[in-house]
């Protein structure tokens, strides 16, 4: 049994603390054993579900998620400890004085550096390509391609209007569709087509990720609708023919569900005509 003494309330040590005798000898076996990669999955997932509690505004899971986002902060920083490579301080040290390096108008008397250009000081970068490639490859790829394309603009390479990055994303539509009836491996122009549609939200004033949350939830809504017009009609998806399956689809876009799919009753009169 570790020596622990339990408390009414916690604090930031006091995590370290759990954390440390959870790795250490007569802690979790599992906790000890785990390293960075067995649990960078962990430091994902629970990321986004601390942007689950953001975006229903909700608090108290807000508290909760990013409680379990700085026990993977901790998590990593320990195993680091105990390989003599940096500590939880060495963390804290280096986060401190990137805000201050970063925040001269806040710190010092230099009012006229920008963010960028000071990202690019501390991080020795000389060339946009260095800030491109500086994009994190961990990134979800359409918030990578968001970013890449922000950083290129800002050195000049930019679609001069709307149209032309919407006729950009006409001719990378176009060549995968060649691509595919050449038989060639469609991969790359389906990615630059992609590519094309982030760059088209950048115009949009749109964020690409966001708005394809947003499809993906209207695609579950519609769907959640198609399946329960069915059920009314007595009906399961999979008895659908495929005409059948469409026409609901679209009465879902419009609307107008009714005589979309036929009901059990009629299939049954069909059947004796």
């Amino acid at each position: 049994m570790i020596n622990f003494t339990s408390k009414e309330r916690y604090g930031m040590d006091d995590l370290a603390a759990i954390v440390t005798l959870l790795r250490g000898p007569g802690g979790c076996p599992w906790d000890g054993a785990q390293t960075h990669q067995s649990i960078r999955r962990n430091l994902l997932e629970e990321a986004y579900e601390a942007c689950e509690g953001i975006d229903r505004d909700d608090p108290a899971l807000m508290c909760e998620e990013l409680g379990d986002v700085l026990l993977q902060v901790l998590f990593h920083a320990d195993i680091e400890r105990e390989a003599g490579r940096f500590t939880l301080d060495d963390v804290c040290d280096g986060i401190c004085k990137k805000l201050i390096f970063r925040h001269p108008h806040v710190f010092s008397n230099e009012q006229n550096i920008g963010w960028e250009e000071l990202k690019q000081q501390e991080k020795g970068q000389s060339s946009v390509t260095q800030t491109l490639d500086s994009v994190a490859r961990s990134l979800p790829s359409l918030w990578r391609a968001e970013k890449i394309q922000k950083k290129a603009a800002k050195g000049g390479f930019v679609w001069e209007s709307l149209a032309a990055s919407l006729d950009k994303l006409d001719e990378e539509s176009a060549e995968l569709r060649q691509a595919i009836s050449n038989g060639e491996d469609p991969e790359e122009e389906l990615g630059d087509l992609l590519f094309a549609a982030v760059n088209a939200a950048a115009f949009l004033q749109k964020d690409p990720e966001q708005t394809l949350h947003r499809a993906c939830e209207k695609f579950i809504r519609r769907f959640g609708a198609m399946e329960s017009a069915a059920r009314q009609a007595g009906r399961s998806l999979d008895e659908l023919s495929r005409e059948e399956l469409l026409s609901l689809w679209s009465a879902q876009k419009t609307g107008q569900t009714e005589g979309a799919v036929k009901t059990e009753t009629t299939i049954g009169k069909e059947e004796l005509s």
